[in-house]
C-alpha cells in the first residue's frame, strides 16, 4: 500500500512522523518534517505503521543529496540528505522533547547546541563487520545483515587508506575489525573473534595489530594500545578499552565541563563510568580526593596509568551501580557518564544516598537522560545547564551534558 502524506515532526532514532488516513502514526525514515511524500507501508501494527518514502513530492528546502552512495541502505548515517545547519536544529529539538515528553521538565535550560568542527571525517574508531566472503561490511539499516561497503565519509582519513588494503580470509575466523588513529595519525588494527587462537597476520607497514577476544587480547604487532592527546593531556587506551571516538569534540566537553566548575576547589569527587580518565585526569588538581569507578578491567589499566601523576586519586573495579551505594563516602561532586541504558535504579539509589551538592550527568541517550533527570529533580536536585553536543554528525545522535545542584537537604 502506497500513500501520500504531510511529514508533521521527528522522533528521536531518525525517523519522521505523520498521520495514516486512520489516524495512525506512520514512521518513516529518511524524512524532513514539513515535506509531503509518497511512502509505500512496510510494517502494520494496531496503533502504528512504517514505511519507506519511494517519492519526496514537496521537498523541503534543507534537503540535499547524500555523500554516500551507502546512504539509507547501510545504517550508520541517518541525516546526509539535511544540511548541516539543520541536523544541528533537529538534535537541539530533539533533546528538549525529550525533557519535556518523557522528564516532565517544565522549560529545561538547554543551550545551544555545540557543532562539530568537521561533518565528515571525524571518527578515530570504526567498527566493520566482515561478509561471508571476507569484505569490509556495515549492519543494514533495520536488519541484521550486511552491507558490503566501498567507501565510508565518517571516519579519519588515514583509517580510510587503510581500510581498503585489508585482505581477511573468511576462514580466519575474524568476525569484525576495529581501526583507530591516535596520536600523531598512529593506527591500531584489532581483529575481534571468539578462538583464544590468534589469527595468523601478515603487514609490511607500520601497524600495531591486536587480536581480540573473550579472554583478553593478544599483540600481534606493534602496541596493545593508542595515545591521544586532549588538551595537552596524553592518555592511553587499549585496544578493547572505550575513547570518545570525536577527538575534537572530546576537547569541547571536557573544556565544557571545566567551564561549569569554575575555579572551584572540591573536597571529594567521584567520576562513575570512568572509563580511561579522560575526565579524571581534569579534574583531580581541583580536589582533595577523587574516587573513580569503572567495570572493565582494560579501562582500569588505562586509568591506573593515566591518572599515574595523581597520589590522591583512588580506582574501584566494579558495575556502578554495586560500588556506589557502598561508598561510606560524601562526595561534594560527582560527575556521571554512563553506557546508552542510563542509571541502573540501583545506581541511581545509591547516588541520592551519597546526595553529593552538584552532579554533572554526560549522556549519549536524551530519552534515558530524560527519566534519570526527571527522578533526581523530584529528589531535590534543579537543572543548571543542559549543554547537547553534536559528537556523531550525519547520524541521529547526540550527547548532552547536564549539571544539577541540590536545593533540598537530605
Amino acid at each position: 500500500m502506497i500513500v501520500e502524506v504531510q511529514l508533521t515532526a521527528e522522533s528521536y532514532g531518525g525517523d519522521c512522523i505523520a498521520r495514516m488516513p486512520d489516524g495512525r502514526a506512520l514512521f518513516v525514515p529518511f524524512g524532513i518534517s514539513g515535506e509531503k511524500v509518497r511512502v509505500e507501508i512496510t510494517e502494520e501494527k494496531k496503533n502504528y505503521c512504517r514505511g519507506k518514502i519511494v517519492k519526496v513530492v514537496e521537498p523541503s528546502p534543507a534537503r540535499m543529496v547524500p555523500r554516500c552512495p551507502h546512504f539509507a541502505e547501510c545504517g550508520g548515517c541517518h541525516y546526509q540528505h539535511l544540511d548541516y545547519a539543520s541536523q544541528l536544529a533537529l538534535k537541539q529539538r530533539i533533546v528538549l522533547q525529550q525533557l519535556e515528553r518523557i522528564g516532565k521538565l517544565v522549560s529545561p535550560p538547554v543551550a545551544p547546541i555545540v557543532p562539530a568542527p568537521a561533518e565528515w571525517n571525524y571518527r578515530n574508531t570504526v567498527q566493520f563487520s566482515l561478509s561471508d566472503i571476507g569484505k569490509m561490511s556495515y549492519q543494514k539499516a533495520n536488519s541484521n545483515s550486511l552491507v558490503e561497503i566501498r567507501e565510508c565519509h565518517l571516519p579519519l582519513s588515514p583509517i580510510n587508506q587503510l581500510w581498503p588494503q585489508l585482505e581477511i580470509d573468511p576462514q580466519a575466523g575474524v568476525e569484525r575489525v576495529s581501526i583507530r588513529c591516535g596520536e600523531n595519525d598512529d593506527l591500531m588494527l584489532g581483529l575481534e573473534g571468539t578462538s583464544p587462537a590468534a589469527p595468523e597476520f601478515e603487514v609490511d607497514f607500520p601497524l600495531s595489530v591486536v587480536y581480540i577476544h573473550p579472554d583478553g587480547t593478544v599483540l600481534l604487532s606493534g602496541e596493545d594500545y593508542s595515545m591521544f592527546n586532549i588538551l595537552n593531556k596524553s592518555f592511553r587506551v587499549s585496544a578493547d578499552a572505550f575513547f570518545q571516538v570525536n577527538t575534537a569534540m572530546a576537547e569541547k566537553m571536557v573544556s565544557h565541563v571545566m567551564t561549569l566548575l569554575g575555579d572551584r576547589q572540591f573536597e571529594h569527587v567521584v567520576d562513575a563510568y570512568c572509563g580511561a580518565g579522560l575526565f579524571s585526569a581534569f579534574l583531580a588538581p581541583r580536589c582533595k580526593q577523587l574516587t573513580g569507578i569503572e567495570l572493565a578491567e582494560s579501562a582500569c589499566n588505562d586509568y591506573a596509568a593515566n591518572l599515574e601523576e595523581f597520589d590522591h586519586v583512588s580506582l574501584y573495579m566494579g558495575k556502578v551501580e554495586q560500588v556506589l551505594p557502598v561508598l561510606e563516602i560524601k562526595p561534594d561532586l560527582v560527575l556521571l557518564d554512563p553506557p546508552r541504558a542510563g542509571l541502573d535504579p540501583k545506581a541511581l539509589e545509591g547516588l541520592l544516598k551519597a546526595a553529593p551538592q552538584e552532579i554533572i550527568y554526560i549522556s549519549c541517550d536524551p530519552a534515558t537522560l530524560a527519566r534519570d533527570l526527571q527522578r533526581l529533580t523530584a529528589e531535590g536536585y534543579a537543572l543548571k545547564n543542559v549543554t547537547p553536543f553534536d559528537l556523531f554528525p550525519q547520524t541521529f545522535h547526540v550527547e548532552t551534558i547536564t549539571m544539577m545542584s541540590r536545593v533540598l537537604k537530605t
